[in-house]
């Protein structure tokens, strides 16, 4: 079995508007952590994970992701861009437009996460679910953020950030696969969020889950950049300033 998995969509187009002033200039994905910008972190972390080939989904300033980024090769893997115009599209949105880059089958990850977990079990379980999709999923208790999935006996019962219920113990861990059919039923200029695709997947008994042991890190608050920080300099939590 090869070592490379399928491409990659990230989403990194957002707005991030809960991390101002420092995203008034700057994409999320530009922001400095661990003494570089975040997207240099992730992308080390999909290069050593078999990931070879990325697509930047850019929106907000994105040019400057490109600018910075290049072809990727420095990272050791592909990378291109797929821009979502005006107005944004969303992160269901940013993918549809994405597809001629992505292929048949794709990983997708947000542009603020960092996701230490292997990605080989979980893709090697959507090949052999083959259903339309996978949610990866962590026992997060709340801890981290609201938990949003019920999730037992291998299988995603219930996925909602709105409508939450006692049940909910687990959360969505950010890293999601799909097959290019599942956006058909979309167009390019078509407005929607990814939590759609994954709810009409899961009505469909077509979303696969796996639940991954090892918790997830974001830049997408102060707080969540703040522990991502101290993480990627080689501290604990505690340590941080």
């Amino acid at each position: 079995m090869s070592s490379t998995l399928p491409p990659l969509a990230l989403l990194a187009g957002g707005l991030a508007t809960r991390l101002r002033p420092l995203t008034e200039k700057i994409p999320k994905s530009m922001i400095e952590v661990a003494g570089e910008p975040f997207i240099s972190h992730q992308l080390r972390l999909l290069a050593g994970q078999g990931v070879r080939e990325v697509v930047v989904c850019c929106g907000y300033l994105g040019e400057q992701i490109e600018e910075f980024v290049g072809d990727g090769a420095r990272w050791g893997c592909s990378v291109r861009y797929s821009q979502d115009g005006v107005p944004l599209k969303g992160t269901g949105g940013a993918i549809r437009k994405a597809l001629p880059l992505l292929g048949e089958e794709f990983f997708v990850m947000y542009g603020d996460s960092y996701l230490p977990a292997p990605f080989r079990p979980p893709y090697d379980h959507f090949v052999e679910e083959k259903k339309l999709g996978l949610m990866t999923v962590f026992p997060n208790d709340n801890q981290w953020d609201a938990s949003n999935v019920e999730f037992s006996e291998g299988e995603v019962r219930k996925y909602d950030k709105k409508a939450v219920t006692p049940q909910m113990r687990h959360i969505d861990y950010g890293l999601g696969i799909f097959r290019r059919q599942v956006f058909d039923e979309w167009s390019n200029e078509d407005v929607f969020d990814l939590a759609t695709v994954y709810q009409k997947l899961l009505a469909k008994r077509e979303l696969a889950g796996y639940e991954v042991s090892q918790r997830f890190y974001e830049i997408g608050t102060p707080s969540g950049l703040s522990e991502t920080d101290a993480l990627l300099r080689g501290r604990s939590p505690e340590q941080r300033d």
